[in-house]
């Protein structure tokens, strides 16, 4: 829980280009030279690899495509994306500056992202707005919702306070993906860094409360989720012990 309590950032889609792209081939022929020889290869109606650089421009295109389309895109603007390779190649000033780049690839996987994980966006949705009309539950601004379940008498913590904390993480289904009372080891970490919706709540509590709490996805793990037992976009329940601040 460690690791998957850490805030995740978001990175920008990585181009594996690890794959390799085999063409049909019926017929082969070799053109020799005085220091080397080649493979010509032809497909009655298609294009003909004359060389290396031409097979490994095919197979960079068609891996990258093949990376982007698993990641749930399904065109780009292709004119566009020769001119990149072009200006790029050439040497051209970038029409847009690197950190417009970074910032246009990012929101378009996020779109493509939210389109295809829409079904769990929706659930989260539904249960949280059904479940802010559960009696004691209260909900802050930024839409973390939380039930006290015993509130203690102690101290409360500060964002850039150490906290120890029992816990039991679940997904809407019911699943449990964590539990430091399963280990009966209780959890000293930093709360600023662990999650938002951590991070928030936690400050709410005094030592010795007791609360549930109900984090939409922007405040847990995001788009990326985390690991295999938090899936992308996830509303997660935690319930969280606050046992000591600062050791005291």
């Amino acid at each position: 829980m460690k690791k998957t309590l850490i805030t995740l950032m978001l990175p920008l889609c990585a181009l594996t280009l690890n794959a390799q792209t085999k063409a049909p081939v019926k017929k082969t022929t070799t053109v020799k030279n005085p220091t080397t020889s080649v493979k010509k290869t032809s497909t009655a109606g298609q294009i003909a690899f004359k060389s290396t650089l031409d097979s490994a421009s095919y197979a960079f295109g068609n891996t990258m495509a093949t990376s982007m389309k698993n990641d749930g895109l399904g065109s780009l603007n292709y004119d566009l994306l020769v001119k990149g390779l072009k200006d790029a190649f050439g040497g051209a000033t970038p029409l847009i500056s690197k950190e417009k780049a970074q910032a246009a690839i990012s929101n378009l996987f996020i779109t493509v992202s939210k389109q295809k994980h829409a079904p769990a966006i929706n659930e989260g949705k539904a249960f949280l707005e059904k479940n802010k009309l559960q009696s004691g539950v209260q909900v802050t601004a930024s839409g973390l919702q939380y039930q006290v379940i015993n509130r203690g008498t102690g101290i409360r913590p500060k964002a850039t306070d150490t906290v120890l904390v029992n816990y039991k993480g679940t997904l809407l289904n019911g699943k449990q993906f964590d539990s430091s009372y399963d280990r009966n080891e209780p959890l000293e970490l930093p709360l600023n860094g662990v999650i938002a919706g951590w991070t928030e709540g936690v400050q709410l509590m005094q030592t010795g409360s007791k609360y549930k709490f109900f984090i939409p996805y922007n405040l847990a793990y995001g788009e990326r989720g985390a690991g295999a037992d938090i899936p992308p976009y996830s509303t997660l329940i935690f319930e969280i012990e606050l046992l000591k601040v600062n050791g005291k």
